[in-house]
């Protein structure tokens, strides 16, 4: 298999709060993060399906990382949660 990564993954632990209006909320794990995105594990919570936008903050023990939600595209699933990746802010009011 071909490698398509554009930026180097860091292991991260955060808490990762996230919401979609039909879909509902989760807090799930962080397993790692990059420049480019973040792979959540979702555990036994369904997965959004591929493209779909969801508002995403991270929190650790010392309080939240990001305040203001950010907008992450679902780019790929695995039996064990999601990659996410980061939107610019026109990409994530469009549509």
């Amino acid at each position: 298999m071909i490698e398509k990564r554009r930026f180097e993954r860091c292991p991260f632990e955060a808490f990762v709060e996230v919401y979609h209006p039909a879909l509902g909320e989760f807090e799930w794990r962080a397993r790692d993060i990059s420049e480019g995105g973040i792979f959540v594990r979702t555990g036994a919570s369904p997965k959004p399906p591929v493209g779909t936008v969801l508002k995403v903050r991270l929190k650790r023990h010392g309080g939240m990382i990001n305040v203001e939600p950010l907008a992450m595209e679902v780019i790929h699933r695995q039996p064990d949660g999601i990659g996410l990746m980061y939107l610019l802010q026109d990409e994530s009011s469009q549509g």
